[in-house]
């Protein structure tokens, strides 16, 4: 739907400004299509009820936008950064498989206390500013992390895409095909879509694959219309569990970059908007603390009522830029919007009824850009590779986060009679490894600086 520019001629809705009813609601869905591929494959992959994921991805949202008072024009959905910590407390189901209720709990708890962890980090950079969080994150610490949560979870998403399931009468790599069409359609939908189409490569993607898969008779659809119409989402309670709490709780320190990176981002679409319109600045990249409180917000409530970790999408966040709607309002519709399906139970079974071979295929893909995404932050912040201290840092966290995700059952080291996550592990490794060859870092780069001036002195 075409919007009508202002006096100015500037077409585009800032945080504080709300589009007529028939737009909201066409913005709204496009914001809802926008985050509906990632946020249901997180739960596919996890075991966690997709229509509780989907409930809860628009609750989180709406709780986001009344923490941040409406200041901060954001969507919430599941965290593909969490996925693997997930999996190894709701027991690695297989594609589409529910885990039982008692570990979906279990996981429920170490969500919450992840959220308390951002709640703490929003509450530290609105007291020291960021510089405290990023002596103890640095790019050596949060790149490598992202990388292992990426690669920790490429042979989820190999065997899973390349494993033809036991339907009678299907030939022979039938899913290796679907997959390796699924790939190639969301690699060039990604570089070739422009404008607003740009965004939904996932989702085209997955459709290309989808329907490939019906072609070889994959998809059962008397499963679609199966049951209720209408029903109520699954929803479960926490449960207090401390392995779930060392397994996931340490993932929300590699996410505060991506998130401070996201609201940096949408500053600048917002007030790019804003000058051309003749208004003040919104000062968005100043809210950095708040933004974390409410991711960590977001977290707890999705959690609550059984939903994943989530972050705020940069999806919806490009989405946004390229049709230049920051509507607040909009993006509240959209979480009730969100709200409202989650109770469709066709939807659910419609989702459930895509093949781990059309999932996963994309899942090559995206798992991969999880592990680039490390790479880049380490590029962006200039990481000298040839530092001692740096290279420590970073060898000890990829052999122990891989080599213990690789290494023993369900990714959990042996260590003095205990067992640690090893993503978690290699984390707190890092974190303190880094800590410690900070000691006295800051006087010997002095020293070296003042040996070098000596130098060209001389």
């Amino acid at each position: 739907m075409e919007q009508k520019p202002d006096k100015k001629g500037i077409i585009g809705y800032l945080p504080d400004e709300t589009p007529t009813f028939g737009k909201l609601i066409v913005f709204a869905l496009q914001q809802v299509l926008v985050m509906f591929p990632a946020t249901v494959t997180v739960a596919l992959l996890t075991g966690f009820h997709v229509s509780t994921t989907i409930f809860a991805s628009g609750l989180a949202t709406l709780g986001f936008l009344f923490i941040t008072k409406g200041k901060i024009p954001l969507y919430y959905g599941s965290s593909f950064s969490y996925i693997a910590a997930i999996a190894s407390v709701t027991g690695g189901v297989g594609f589409g498989q529910l885990a039982s209720d008692a570990l979906i709990s279990q996981a429920q708890f170490g969500i919450i206390c992840s959220g308390f962890v951002s709640i703490a980090a929003g509450l530290i950079v609105n007291r020291f500013g960021m510089d405290k969080i990023e002596k103890v994150l640095p790019p050596t610490i949060t790149g490598p992390i992202a990388m292992i949560i990426g690669l920790s979870l490429a042979t989820t998403a190999l065997t899973q895409a390349f494993t033809d399931p036991a339907i009678p009468g299907l030939m022979p790599n039938t899913a290796t095909i679907v997959a390796l069409v699924t790939l190639l359609a969301t690699i060039l939908f990604s570089i070739y879509l422009r404008g607003v189409m740009a965004q939904l490569p996932i989702l085209f993607g997955i459709l290309v694959g989808y329907v490939v898969s019906i072609l070889f008779g994959m998809v059962d659809f008397s499963q679609i219309l199966a049951g209720s119409f209408i029903s109520v989402p699954h929803f479960t309670l926490p449960k207090p569990n401390a392995m779930s709490v060392l397994a996931i709780m340490p993932i929300a320190l590699a996410t505060i970059p991506e998130s401070a990176a996201h609201l940096f981002q949408l500053d600048i679409y917002v007030n790019d908007l804003a000058k051309k319109k003749g208004k003040g600045q919104y000062k968005i990249a100043d809210k950095l603390g708040l933004n974390l409180i409410g991711d960590g917000a977001g977290d707890i409530i999705s959690a609550l009522f059984g939903g994943p970790a989530g972050t705020n999408y940069g999806e919806n966040i490009s989405t946004m830029a390229i049709t230049k709607n920051f509507s607040v309002k909009m993006l509240g519709t959209a979480a009730i919007i969100a709200m409202i399906i989650s109770f469709f139970t066709p939807l659910s079974n419609l989702v459930n009824s895509v093949p781990a071979a059309v999932i996963n295929g994309a899942c090559i893909f995206l798992f991969g850009v999880i592990a680039a995404q490390g790479v880049a932050i380490m590029i962006n912040s200039n990481v000298d590779m040839f530092d001692g201290r740096n290279l420590a840092v970073i060898s000890v966290i990829f052999i122990i986060g891989l080599g213990g995700h690789y290494g023993y059952e369900g990714g959990m080291i042996p260590f003095f009679g205990a067992k640690l996550p090893a993503i978690a592990a290699s984390a707190v490794a890092g974190i303190l490894l880094n800590l410690l060859l900070s000691i006295g870092a800051d006087k010997n780069k002095a020293a070296h600086a003042d040996d070098g001036f000596v130098q060209e002195r001389m």
